[in-house]
């Protein structure tokens, strides 16, 4: 079969395009009991194809906090169109469904992230957090809605001893334990290299910054974030998602 110099010229721009073509974002989710607990809590969300990932994480000591955090991943991955709309409309419904079969008695913490057009979109509600990371910069992105991030904002607490107060595990928001939920935003511009890291705060608890800067194929880099939280802490079930632009 012929092919006319109009042809050639058309074949040549599309594979040029296609050089151009930066790839999708990927993801690797990584989840574990930890060493304390005997049902795993956290559950996490992998919709590569659509851009969006989360973490909910049942709250401990509640009822049925798994079955919470089931219910918050499963109504992100039900949406058929992906916005901002979409995703906020969905954690309100969760947030519903969660409050109806708990009574409020039951809940999660959950950060979610949608990646398109060159930005993430974090969305989040309670201690579980969102990180960015550019080269050896790492920057938390989401605030915790807890009791000892109310202490640090009004002064009386040093960040540095955040982790080891008596009541770190008391979060001032979630999903499932009052009628309605507020749900925080944040955008992040994003460039090519950049990863974002989505974890329960059995991850966070114990990272270290520089452990997320390290130069590694983001498997490898997932599997060495999670053996640490294990490591250094391992006392609560421990989750996250990272992701490669």
């Amino acid at each position: 079969m012929g092919r006319g110099p109009q042809g050639l010229v058309t074949l040549r721009s599309l594979l040029r395009r296609a050089r151009r073509a930066p790839a999708p974002p990927r993801g690797e989710v990584r989840t574990d009991v930890g060493r304390v607990r005997t049902i795993n809590e956290d559950r996490v969300l992998d919709r590569s194809a659509a851009g969006l990932w989360a973490v909910a994480d049942g709250m401990g000591g509640m009822s049925a906090g798994d079955v919470a955090a089931q219910t918050a991943v499963d109504t992100l991955a039900a949406l058929e169109a992906v916005d901002d709309a979409a995703i906020v409309a969905a954690i309100g419904r969760a947030n519903a469904l969660i409050h109806a079969q708990g009574g409020g008695r039951s809940g999660a913490t959950i950060v979610a992230a949608h990646v398109a057009g060159g930005e993430a979109r974090i969305y989040w509600a309670g201690d579980s957090r969102a990180y960015h990371v550019r080269g050896s910069a790492v920057r938390q992105v989401t605030r915790d809605h807890s009791y000892v991030q109310q202490l640090i904002d009004a002064g009386l607490l040093d960040e540095a001893a955040a982790g080891d107060h008596p009541r770190a595990n008391i979060v001032t928001r979630a999903l499932g334990v009052a009628e309605h939920v507020e749900v925080d935003r944040v955008s992040v511009a994003l460039r090519s290299g950049d990863r974002l890291l989505l974890c329960s705060d059995g991850v966070s608890r114990s990272l270290d910054p520089h452990d997320l800067a390290a130069d590694a194929p983001i498997g490898l880099l997932a599997d060495r974030l999670l053996a640490a939280a294990l490591e250094r802490d391992g006392s609560d079930n421990a989750s996250l998602v990272l992701i490669q632009i």
